[in-house]
């Protein structure tokens, strides 16, 4: 398990198959299976992903639970809707387990960014962040948010002790920086799209911090398909 920002964490639970699973994917129609993984298996890895035949690596699957503020997750999400357009099985292979305030009561968390950790708008772009902020500006924007979570938890306690039903006092919690816990079950090709695509410079800060401790669990168990996958433009 790896912590992510001040109280999130991503962990890997499960995994099904190996590089190895992905070469004996591929070679099943010539009735053919490698017992050990070889130069000439890794090849044919740089293959497969080189020329974008990706369903081999569809059959290594990862689990991971992830626990990160609601604005995090709800940009993770729509790879879920977006993968089976992606890797053109009509289904989608990944699965998303979520949990709901509408039967939990936990004691909710929120992501709070330090004074130094506010960031400005793009120069050049409508969308994302630029440089830090001045630590005077953050610190006043780190006290507003914490007032206005604070004003939050206590109209959700409050509700909560006049017999409001939970999945209605969580109305009262503020919601983008609430962490939530979900289970995340998805295709190594899938996984791969999401570190390519939140890996980049120009994705939002918090994301690319998950991307990383995704990156970081998964490498060391497929280290040649991942490589390969996200080997851009097709590099030799």
């Amino acid at each position: 398990m790896l912590t992510v920002l001040d109280q999130g964490y991503v962990r890997l639970v499960n995994h099904m198959g190996s590089d190895l699973t992905v070469v004996n994917a591929a070679r099943v129609s010539y009735a053919k299976e490698s017992k050990e993984l070889s130069e000439r298996d890794i090849k044919l890895i740089r293959f497969l992903a080189r020329e974008g035949h990706t369903s081999p690596f569809r059959h290594v699957m990862l689990q991971f639970e992830i626990y990160a503020p609601l604005m995090v997750a709800r940009q993770w999400w729509k790879y879920v809707i977006g993968s089976s357009h992606m890797e053109g099985t009509g289904d989608s292979l990944d699965a998303w387990n979520e949990s709901s305030r509408r039967y939990i009561t936990e004691e909710p968390a929120f992501y709070v960014p330090g004074a130094g950790q506010w960031r400005g708008k793009p120069e050049n772009s409508k969308q994302g962040s630029g440089d830090a902020l001045e630590w005077e500006i953050g610190q006043k924007h780190t006290d507003e948010l914490m007032r206005y979570i604070e004003e939050g938890l206590r109209k959700y306690e409050a509700a909560l002790a006049d017999g409001v039903c939970a999945e209605q006092a969580r109305l009262f919690l503020p919601s983008y920086g609430m962490y939530v816990r979900w289970y995340w079950t998805s295709s190594l090709q899938a996984v791969c799209h999401f570190l390519d695509q939140r890996l980049e410079h120009d994705a939002q800060r918090e994301i690319q911090e998950y991307a990383k401790a995704i990156l970081e669990l998964s490498e060391p168990l497929f280290p040649h398909s991942i490589g390969e996958l996200r080997r851009p433009n097709g590099e030799a």
